[in-house]
């Protein structure tokens, strides 16, 4: 139902990605249409290297008005999407709530193509752990016109690390979380023998070809829309 680029690198980092995407999306907009600026449903994107890179509890608190405390304290978190009006149940972690936050309030601000790292680790459970704050990972997201474009991250190589993530993930499942991963055990097998340090990325096709040709609805650009019943 839409299209991914999908790639990974061995013995790089997030960052190697995000120099990676801006020089491949920059090759991509001379080549194609020839100019770095973008007309998109009546404003401009402007993609002309270097993008915007920000850290995601820096954004939500510089751009979305989310106070400090709430950053750092669950129950203040909590506090704040009810009074911003994202519904939540209580029972959800930090991570989640600052990521639900960050959503309604600063995504839909980011315009120019913008780099957003320091993703939490509750809701990142195939990254890695970033070495001087364990509480979020080595992951960045893409976002363009207010949507996110692309997602990457320095892959979790630790099999110990990411079978406590994966156990948490099918606990969450088991709690009636559908977006929560399944336990995959030849994934971890591979890891126990040994992968390199990798980095890996997936790039949204679809949201990157419609503001390139200034479509409004993602139907317009799809590539594999949804199989029609075959007429007799």
């Amino acid at each position: 139902e839409f299209t991914m680029l999908e790639f990974y690198m061995s013995y790089a980092t997030y960052e190697d990605l995000m120099d990676l995407t801006e020089k491949l999306l920059a090759h991509v907009l001379t080549t194609v249409i020839g100019s770095m600026v973008v007309p998109y449903q009546g404003r401009t994107i402007d993609f002309t290297p270097p993008w915007r890179r920000v850290e995601l509890k820096g954004a939500l608190h510089h751009m979305g008005g989310v106070p400090e405390a709430a950053l750092e304290v669950r129950e203040e978190a909590i506090d704040w999407a009810r009074r911003s009006g994202i519904p939540v149940t209580g029972g959800e972690e930090h991570g989640e709530v600052i990521t639900r936050l960050f959503d309604q309030l600063v995504e839909p601000l980011l315009e120019n193509p913008t780099f957003v790292y320091g993703y939490p680790t509750d809701v990142s459970p195939l990254s890695r752990r970033n070495d001087d704050n364990p509480s979020i990972t080595d992951r960045f997201e893409l976002f363009l016109a207010g949507r996110e474009t692309a997602n990457g991250f320095t892959e979790l190589n630790d099999p110990e690390d990411q079978r406590a993530r994966f156990e948490a993930q099918v606990a969450k499942r088991e709690q009636g979380d559908q977006e929560a991963q399944f336990m995959d055990k030849d994934y971890l097998r591979a890891l126990e023998y040994g992968m390199p340090p990798t980095a890996g990325e997936g790039i949204g096709i679809d949201r990157l070809v419609m503001v390139l040709t200034d479509s409004a609805s993602i139907r317009d650009v799809i590539l594999f829309p949804q199989m029609r019943p075959e007429q007799e």
